[in-house]
């Protein structure tokens, strides 16, 4: 006996589709600036100490601005600022055509050549510039006589300056060329030898161009270093910026303002080589990443 459904096909339960998911819109993001409470108020002290250092210098009458105005283009500072600016060029060119010449020494394959560009360096650079100085100036205690040429006389202040100095900014030129030489990719050495260029030739116009980009910054430190340390002639009685400047307050005794005047063009000049430093950087530098 079969058992017939009460539910007929029309009534049998249907499973539902599955309902699509609800699309959400979705909302710009909101930006929430970061809070930087603590730098801007790091930058207001700053700024508030800075104006009122100023302040104190500008509102000081110990400082007699007005005779610094009327010692400043005076043509006894005039000319010290001038032979500080040629003992500078002077000693400059003279420096790195040494540094050079050692630092391609350092990188030859002879090991006396080597060995005395190292020792070069390492005395020169161990040993204080002030010391150096003093004994080109006695030079004539240690060495009477040299070739037959009495050294009593023959050196005078302005020549012990620039071969003392010359000397020893030698040593610093010699490790910032090799430096840079050492940073030019060895295949492009590879690539001039393959061409038949010979030594001379590769350095000069394959290595050297391409080290420029890593001798000029140290390069130009340096300059501005030679420029402010050029002051240490006065001790020999070099007639520079600063011996000038010591001869008129050792007559007047307005010590603090004629140190101005010379601080105030050290500044000017070693900004005006800044700028220049800056735009030498930026052609050496063209097609790099550093441009």
């Amino acid at each position: 006996m079969s058992v017939q459904s009460d539910a007929t096909p029309d009534l049998l339960l249907k499973p539902e589709p599955p309902a699509e998911p609800v699309k959400v819109q979705d909302a710009e993001p909101r930006v929430v600036p970061v809070r930087r409470t603590g730098q801007w108020a790091a930058a207001v002290a700053v700024l508030l100490l800075l104006a009122g250092a100023l302040n104190s210098v500008v509102r000081n009458d110990a400082f007699q601005w007005d005779v610094v105005g009327d010692y400043f283009t005076t043509a006894a500072v005039l000319r010290g600022l001038g032979l500080t600016l040629w003992l500078t060029v002077l000693v400059m060119v003279l420096g790195f055509a040494l540094g050079t010449l050692l630092a391609v020494m350092r990188l030859s394959a002879n090991p006396v050549l080597r060995g005395v560009s190292w020792g070069y360096v390492w005395f020169f650079r161990s040993t204080p510039i002030l010391v150096q100085l003093l004994f080109w100036f006695n030079i004539g205690a240690l060495y009477p006589q040299i070739l037959g040429v009495r050294t009593v006389n023959l050196l005078g202040p302005i020549s012990v300056a620039v071969i003392g100095l010359t000397l020893h900014e030698a040593a610093y030129a010699a490790e910032v060329v090799r430096g840079g030489i050492l940073s030019v990719d060895r295949g492009q050495v590879e690539a001039a030898q393959s061409l038949g260029l010979g030594r001379w030739r590769r350095l000069r116009r394959i290595v050297l161009p391409q080290a420029m980009k890593s001798i000029v910054p140290p390069a130009g430190n340096m300059l501005i270093g030679t420029l402010k340390g050029t002051s240490i002639v006065s001790i020999i009685a070099v007639q520079d910026l600063l011996y000038s400047v010591q001869l008129v307050y050792h007559r007047t005794y307005q010590v603090i303002p004629l140190l101005l005047v010379a601080t105030l063009w050290y500044a000017v000049v070693t900004s005006v080589l800044s700028v220049g430093q800056h735009y030498v950087e930026r052609y050496y530098a063209r097609g790099s990443g550093r441009a």
